[in-house]
């Protein structure tokens, strides 16, 4: 899948999100709920916010940290599993706390 057109699954997938964004960033495209900064699509890849408490599933799951450069990592910015992919635009609602009707929270990895 050519990265703009996953681009615009991803922002498809999301509609639900409570003020949905999109800014090109880091040669890829940072996703916003309002002014929440949630994820990043890079490379045909989806990265999600996470924290101290959600951080360590994806480790245990081998997915790595976004890496917007050979000297930088982003460790609160977890790849998405392949296997998680139909529940993740649940997930990154989550993250962004942007899901009409809810309350957000970290993005935990299911599957």
């Amino acid at each position: 899948m050519r990265s703009d057109s996953f681009v615009a699954f991803v922002l498809e997938q999301l509609s639900g999100v409570e003020g949905l964004g999109c800014r090109a960033m880091f040669g890829g495209h940072g996703l916003y709920s309002g002014p929440t900064f949630f994820g990043i699509v890079s490379e045909g890849r989806l990265y999600l916010k996470t924290d101290g408490s959600t951080a360590p599933e994806y480790v245990r799951r081998g997915m790595r940290p976004f890496r917007p450069s050979d000297r930088q990592v982003l460790h609160t910015y977890y790849e998405v599993p392949p296997d998680v992919r139909a529940g993740w635009a649940d997930a990154a609602a989550r993250a962004a706390g942007a899901r009409r009707g809810s309350r957000g929270n970290r993005t935990a990895v299911r599957g």
